[in-house]
């Protein structure tokens, strides 16, 4: 089963797994030591992380490495824009009604 990439990053150890690979490729069990939780529950956070598209696992001998893979967050980054812009709108809307309330209690 492919998981949305929403259901991803909707878990904020997800995000902070994320946030560790962005940085470096990391096994699995050193993934694990910066979170206190199991080491099987950071292998399911993993897993539906694969599962998104957004890590790859590579096996080197025993070892599993983790390297993160960002451009499945472009679905992400398209619904966020709509929104921003929508609310950009709303803020320069509010900003040309203030200045006009302003012009009226000056002329007054």
């Amino acid at each position: 089963m492919r998981r949305d990439v929403f259901q991803a990053i909707a878990d904020p150890r997800r995000r902070a797994i994320l946030d560790l690979l962005v940085k470096q490729k990391l096994t699995v069990n050193e993934v694990a030591e910066y979170f206190d939780i199991s080491r099987p529950a950071i292998s399911r956070h993993i897993k539906i992380l694969v599962e998104c598209g957004l890590v790859e696992i590579h096996q080197h001998g025993r070892e599993r490495h983790c390297q993160v893979r960002l451009d499945q967050l472009g679905d992400v980054s398209i619904w966020v824009e709509q929104y921003r812009q929508q609310w950009q709108q709303r803020f320069e809307r509010l900003d040309e009604y203030l200045q006009e309330v302003q012009q009226k209690e000056k002329a007054q």
